[in-house]
């Protein structure tokens, strides 16, 4: 039975369309885990060039201290 269920691939983000700055703090948010990890590709659906650009927005916010590093 477990054969007929198949999981939704998900769509980038950015692939289609949007661009995430490290300004906008509420979006950086999604690929944050509450610890104040980033998140890995598997979990927020990005692609690998995406996800090294949200890495470096979210580490880029931090450094400005618009993220926390840790909670």
């Amino acid at each position: 039975m477990a054969e007929f269920f198949r999981k939704k691939k998900k769509v980038c983000y950015m692939c289609t369309g949007k661009d995430i700055d490290y300004k906008d703090v509420e979006t950086l948010k999604r690929y944050v885990n509450e610890r104040g990890k980033i998140l890995p590709r598997r979990i927020t659906g990005a692609c690998a060039k995406h996800q090294r650009h949200i890495a470096k927005q979210v580490k880029r916010a931090r450094n400005i201290a618009l993220l926390p590093f840790s909670k």
